[in-house]
């Protein structure tokens, strides 16, 4: 019986390893792959990483930031927009600049109206009171005067009719009332003379003081708006309302860095491609009239012609894809520029990663 049990076991197990043969013999088909891989299109050709940026003179995006620090009330614009030169992008809390600015405004204004009641001098009303003044001062100098003549006649009658003090005491009244009909006239004459030039000027002097203080915090309250420098296309908004931004630009809560608050490239008719081409592989570039090259998008079939722009001068440290500033290998690479222009729809955009190769015509 245990003979018999262990001749069974071993059948089994001999045609379950047959079985398993044939399953794991069966020849089983790849599946295609969703894209073609990316090949080289000519001959010999230099591999390089690339990226996309916007076609301008520097090769770069535009990266605005703005010049006060605010919180962030609205953002109007989104990626993708196309503006002008001067277009709204973002408005900042503004309540303290715009209160401050009114504030000079009233302070300008309030000099002006003193400099203008200076030039306007001298006031009637004004002149009018010194003239009366004129006026009481002879009426008071007439009666003291008569007062005086009355005594001394009565003196020289009689020089027992009154006293000497009295004759002294009515002498000093006519001196007194004398000397305030020539105040009262210098007054009058002051009056009518008006401002003096050197009160004017430095009341003008003050006035544009406070106009050009008015002037500085308004050019001030508009820089509350960021807006567009030039014509060109978003790319990125990295803020929200309610958001803290300064002249850094914004905290990335992912990277702990700063960002731009708006990024900005010029008009999309041509897109330029920034190659990275290893300093080994240098020497092997074509002359810049025989240059041909082509860029392939990661993850895609499409393949795109490039044209040769420039070549920027100097061999530098690999620091603009992986901004890695501490990297132990040190690579070096010289910058190539390219540039394709745009199609619609496409699937490029600034920033974004691709496969170049550099051939020779």
């Amino acid at each position: 019986m245990r003979k018999k049990l262990i001749f069974v076991l071993s059948v089994t197990g001999l045609l379950a390893a047959l079985v398993a043969a044939y399953v794991f013999g069966i020849e089983r088909k790849a599946q295609p792959p969703a894209y073609a891989p990316v090949s080289n299109p000519y001959v010999t050709a230099i591999y390089a990483n690339g990226i996309v940026e916007s076609n301008q003179g520097g090769g770069a995006n535009i990266n605005i930031n703005p010049e006060v620090s605010a919180i962030i009330a609205r953002v109007l614009v989104h990626e993708g927009q196309a503006v002008k030169a001067g277009t709204p992008l973002v408005m900042l809390d503004d309540t303290v600049q715009k209160a401050t600015t009114e504030q000079l405004r009233l302070q300008s204004e309030a000099a002006l109206a003193l400099l203008n009641e200076l030039q306007a001098q001298p006031r009637k009303e004004v002149l009018a009171i010194a003239k009366a003044q004129v006026n009481l001062a002879e009426s008071n100098l007439k009666v003291a005067s008569n007062q005086f003549a009355k005594r001394r006649a009565s003196f020289e009658i009689d020089p027992h009719s009154i006293s000497k003090d009295v004759l002294d005491t009515a002498e000093d009244a006519v001196r007194q009332a004398n000397a305030a009909l020539e105040v009262a006239r210098q007054q009058y004459v002051l009056s009518r003379a008006g401002a003096w030039s050197y009160d004017i000027l430095n009341q003008r002097r003050q006035y544009e003081a406070l106009q050009q203080s008015y002037q500085a915090a308004l050019a001030l309250l508009q820089k509350f708006t960021v807006t567009a420098r030039t014509d060109g296309v978003v790319l990125a908004v990295n803020a929200s309302a309610g958001s803290y931004t300064s002249s850094l630009g914004v905290l990335d809560s992912y990277t702990q860095g700063q960002a731009p608050l708006v990024v900005m490239s010029a008009p999309q008719d041509y897109l330029a491609v920034r190659c990275y081409v290893d300093e080994i592989l240098v020497s092997r570039l074509p002359p810049p009239d025989r240059i041909q090259a082509q860029m392939s998008l990661r993850g895609t079939d499409v393949k795109v012609p490039l044209e040769f722009v420039r070549v920027q001068p100097y061999v530098s440290p690999k620091l603009e894809l992986s901004n890695q500033r501490q990297e132990k290998v040190d690579l070096r690479v010289l910058p190539v520029i390219f540039r394709f222009k745009m199609q619609t729809p496409t699937m490029v955009y600034p920033g974004q990663l691709v496969d170049v190769f550099i051939g020779q015509k």
